[in-house]
């Protein structure tokens, strides 16, 4: 009885801390939006945030049961920044910008005997400098624009895989 109950404690506390660590990641299965019985094989499902780069990593794994379904795995990172806005005056003003990183794909994947090896991807490169100057909106043309260092951050990421012929995305994981 007491070794049941270490086992179902260890289990929940690990449950605890890996739903703690990972809580701004959502993942969604959506189980009609692929070929039936497809299921996971081997690996794990899931995509994390590089805390010191911004960098978002997917793992690789392997769905079993797609039958000849083609698929492909997309993943689009979001970031923001503050620009400044300096006039002729010496005035100051913050801006808000948003710019993507080039989204990132799998391509076509195809199954080879009903399984479907989805391979690990990062977001593209975080955007530069120039690419939230660009996006920032100042009072007029006449101020610069400048990136304020160490504000760049990661505001959302979309993971999706999608199976060929079929509605809606098999695998939704969102975040942060």
């Amino acid at each position: 009885m007491k070794r049941i109950l270490f086992i179902l404690g260890t289990a929940l506390l690990t449950l605890f801390f890996a739903t703690t660590a990972q809580a701004a990641v959502t993942t969604t299965i959506t189980a009609s939006a692929a070929p039936t019985g497809t299921h996971l094989q081997s690996g794990a499902i899931g995509c994390s945030v590089n805390a010191s780069t911004g960098i978002v990593s997917c793992t690789t794994y392997e769905l079993a049961g797609v039958g000849g379904s083609n698929a492909r795995a997309d993943l689009n990172a979001t970031y923001t920044a503050t620009v400044q806005c300096r006039n002729h005056g010496g005035q100051i003003v913050d801006v808000k910008s948003q710019a993507k990183a080039a989204p990132t794909t799998t391509g076509d994947l195809s199954p080879k005997n009903g399984r479907l090896s989805v391979p690990a991807f990062n977001s593209g490169p975080v955007p530069s400098a120039g690419t939230f100057e660009a996006q920032a909106t100042c009072p007029n043309g006449n101020w610069t624009k400048q990136l304020l260092g160490g504000t760049t951050t990661l505001s959302s990421f979309v993971y999706t895989l999608h199976f060929a012929g079929f509605t809606g995305n098999y695998i939704t994981i969102t975040g942060p």
